[in-house]
């Protein structure tokens, strides 16, 4: 068994203890600066320091492994010269302010939250240049980064002997360091089994204890396979009895029977009047198709010919909105209707993205073909495992043939290509006697903005402006095709974006920026008209369900708006962290830390106020994203096909 008198394994233990004692004195800070509030014993102190050195090692055996394969292949020669060494004496002093720097900002973090590094301080990298911005302005952030760089300096300095040792100390033989090799990834590979993000920090005792016992950047790292946050610690509560009233009276539907046991369950029977119309619909969801782009909304340049036209014959939510910034929202709020639950999406909550009860589920109970259509590749988001594990079969990029592929960038096909694949799709389940369900996720209307030529009057890759036009374009396209097919006619279009091009603005959850449009077109089926009250993603499916007389049992916590007997008109819009519901007048916002505020006149002046919990649209507010959080934690939103009606509800 090798000794750490060898070389190698002596340099790895400089590094491994320098970093152990940053952790432990980090540590030691944050205990020091919230000892009231953590309120240990003696025997839970040790417990918090115990299991803090079972998550510092579990990150340092990660963070060691690149280094420690580079020094057990190094060979002698190397190892022995000059500059070699100082090259690692160099590395030894880079690493130290790394970790430094860390502790600084674990500290800053800890002060504005009050816990270790989470899905927000993923999320600070998303809007960077917002964080800092902030930073700079906040703190001496240059003097305290000459101050650390002095530290670490200083300190390679003074292990300046050990360091030396090390490199004069006799090699690992090359069966030694294989060996050692070989138990660092045994190692490696137990930490990882052993060591979650919860486990096993779940010491019991106050929220304080279980931070203090957790590494930061284990938790950050962590944090981008588990990105969430814990609504009952970050964010304001009511009791669970006011949220299930408040959300029940939200949801509910005339002849609706909900069914849970839980207070806060919403499963239940849906009964919409009428006949079933067991027709075929294509949803199409395109890549960031802002309202203010449409000619029809207000824009001059005359990008949308065919989406202008295309409202004239369409059903056309005017007010309609998106819940989040990302496509990844968008899918989320539209397959599954929930509000955006704080943290990253559902779809890309890898291990615990399946099996709800999603739109495609609906319509797979009632005999038809679910089908994503994507024009990437479906790995991007983790697209492929959230549909594919909620009832849809897959059509993406690497299912469709080269040859099949007119155009194709670094997200994929063209939509021109990825309407052609949806006509195929429907062709063959139409000859099959077989109604469908296409879901699309478009691409074209994205960085790079390149398309094929010769389309459209604007220069492929020229800017946002061409992409949108392209976009128009493919879409006029596809229905010119659609009209010739027999399905046509029995078939439902749905066109409404993911969210829109650009959601930043001076406040958190600037409304207007969340601002899409949909409409929903069937000239054979539905006559055209606007529908003009506040709509959000979330109410698609339902309102969708609703026009073709489909009796269901429902996790949706979205509404059917079309409904006259509907309940006032909201959005829900959030962006990670500040989770806001608007009603068509006035914004209620809830943000980490308890934090609770309005804007009045939300798309005027937007006069910012604070607000408590007897603010009815704060209640309203609480309600939908406690309860959706509620309903993930524990799967109240699972597709149960069993719970389906076994017959209609209502007698026709």
């Amino acid at each position: 068994m090798p000794q750490l008198h060898y070389a190698q394994l002596r340099y790895l233990s400089i590094i491994v203890l320098s970093w152990l004692a940053v952790f432990f004195l980090t540590r030691c800070i944050l205990l020091a600066s919230h000892l009231a509030d953590a309120n240990v014993s003696l025997l839970q102190l040790a417990g918090v320091y115990g299991i803090g050195l079972i998550y510092d090692l579990g990150f340092l055996l990660y963070a060691i492994l690149p280094l420690a394969l580079y020094l057990f292949v190094c060979p002698a020669s190397l190892w022995r010269r000059r500059w070699h060494q100082r090259l690692l004496i160099g590395l030894v002093g880079i690493s130290l302010f790394a970790m430094l720097f860390t502790a600084v900002a674990e500290w800053l973090f800890w002060d504005e939250f009050g816990v270790r590094f989470n899905f927000i301080a993923v999320d600070y990298l998303v809007y960077s240049e917002e964080v800092i911005n902030n930073i700079l302005e906040s703190y001496p952030i240059y003097p305290l980064i000459a101050l650390l760089a002095v530290i670490a300096t200083g300190t390679s300095v003074a292990l300046h002997k050990s360091l030396e040792a090390a490199f004069n100390a006799p090699l690992l033989s090359r069966v030694h360091a294989f060996t050692s090799l070989a138990i660092l990834f045994l190692l490696t590979g137990l930490s990882g089994l052993s060591i979650g993000q919860d486990t096993p920090r779940g010491l019991g005792g106050n929220t304080y204890q279980r931070e203090l016992a957790s590494n930061g950047p284990f938790q950050f790292f962590a944090a981008f396979r588990n990105n969430e946050l814990d609504y009952q610690q970050f964010y304001t509560t009511l009791p669970e009895q006011a949220v299930a009233s408040l959300l029940r009276d939200e949801v509910s539907e005339p002849n609706a029977r909900f069914m849970g046991s839980d207070p806060q369950d919403i499963r239940r029977l849906i009964d919409n009047p009428g006949q079933p119309q067991p027709l075929n619909v294509v949803l199409v969801t395109i890549e960031s198709l802002s309202a203010k782009y449409l000619g029809s909304f207000g824009d001059t340049r005359g990008l949308t010919p065919n989406l202008d036209e295309l409202r004239k014959s369409s059903l056309t939510f005017s007010n309609f909105y998106a819940t989040g910034t990302r496509t990844d929202r968008g899918l989320e709020a539209i397959t599954l209707s929930i509000p955006p639950t704080p943290g990253r999406s559902i779809v890309k909550r890898i291990g615990r993205e399946s099996g709800y009860g999603s739109l495609g589920q609906q319509f797979n109970a009632l005999g038809y073909d679910s089908v994503f259509i994507y024009g990437g590749r479906g790995y991007f988001d983790n697209m492929n495992a959230f549909f594919g594990g909620n009832g849809y079969r897959i059509v993406d990029q690497s299912s469709v043939a080269e040859s099949d592929m007119a155009f194709k960038n670094a997200w994929g096909m063209s939509d021109e290509d990825i309407y052609q694949q949806t006509i195929k799709v429907a062709d063959a389940d139409h000859a099959q006697g077989k109604p469908f369900f296409l879901q699309l996720m478009t691409t074209s209307n994205h960085r790079p903005y390149t398309y094929p030529e010769g389309r459209i009057d604007i220069p492929s890759g020229d800017g946002r402006e061409g992409a949108v036009k392209y976009t128009d374009y493919a879409i006029g396209q596809f229905l010119q095709q659609a009209r010739e097919k027999p399905w046509f006619n029995q078939t439902v279009f749905v066109f409404v974006a993911d969210h829109t091009a650009g959601s930043a603005g001076q406040e958190d959850l600037p409304v207007a920026n969340y601002h899409i449009p949909l409409f929903i077109y069937a000239p054979a089926l539905i006559e055209p008209r606007e529908f003009t009250e506040v709509a959000s993603q979330i109410d698609l499916a339902p309102t969708l369900l609703g026009l073709l007389n489909v009796d269901y049992s429902s996790t949706f916590f979205g509404r059917n708006v079309l409904r006259k007997d509907r309940a006032p008109g909201r959005a829900l819009i959030g962006n990670y962290q500040h989770l806001g519901l608007f009603d068509g007048t006035d914004l209620a916002i809830l943000s980490p830390r308890r934090g609770m505020r309005r804007h009045d006149d939300a798309l005027g002046l937007s006069h910012e106020i604070s607000t408590s919990t007897s603010d009815s649209l704060m209640q309203r507010d609480i309600a939908y994203y406690q309860g959706a959080s509620h309903a993930f934690q524990k799967r109240l939103i699972a597709w149960h096909p069993t719970s389906l009606p076994d017959e209609r509800l209502s007698k026709r």
